[in-house]
């Protein structure tokens, strides 16, 4: 398993959309390894998620995780590692929240990015075999940032109002405590 290189904002592959990966290549050794090295560099970064895009290839697959003790992310609910290949997201109804997000392509920036609060993620796991999940709260967040991407799209272009950009340090010193109080209350509404 190797650590790839991330691509950064800017890198034309951000942009495109990735390509549907066959029931072939799936089941195949090199695909395999491909998502081995995506999980370990996800990992390595200390990503809650990691898309295909973000290491500069066009497969449709993206790899989740966030655990109980996550560095970066202590606040959000754990997500147990989850591979998702082909996926399609919809929202489940029309409540949005205003999530602080970032992202390991945008190095040191944080903005409001504006998501679904209850979502259906349909998708494939790295066996084959097909889901159809909803997800809510945060979890419906990191879901969408990643399906994004896949998509080509940044969370750059879900921040509404420029001005809630801010780089880690000044999320952690003036903004961190009043985004954990709102995700907290989100996740105690609606659930993880």
């Amino acid at each position: 398993m190797s650590v790839l290189p991330i691509v950064t904002v800017g890198d034309p592959v951000l942009r495109q959309r990735a390509q549907a990966v066959s029931a072939d290549e799936l089941a195949s050794p090199g695909f395999q390894a491909f998502v081995d090295d995506l999980i370990t560099t996800m990992r390595a970064a200390g990503g809650a998620g990691l898309a295909a895009n973000q290491v500069a290839d066009l497969r449709r697959v993206a790899v989740i995780e966030v655990g109980a003790n996550h560095p970066r992310y202590p606040y959000k609910p754990a997500i147990p590692l989850t591979v998702i290949i082909n996926p399609s997201i919809e929202p489940i109804d029309s409540e949005t929240a205003m999530i602080n997000e970032g992202c390991l392509s945008v190095p040191d920036l944080r903005g409001e990015a504006e998501r679904s609060v209850s979502v259906r993620v349909d998708y494939l796991d790295r066996a084959g075999v097909p889901h159809s999940e909803i997800r809510r709260g945060l979890t419906a967040g990191t879901f969408q940032h990643e399906v994004d991407h896949l998509n080509g799209v940044m969370f750059l272009d879900r921040v509404r109002d420029p001005t809630t950009f801010m780089t880690w340090e000044q999320f952690e010193t003036h903004h961190k405590d009043a985004f954990v109080a709102r995700a907290r209350a989100l996740v105690a509404r609606v659930g993880s």
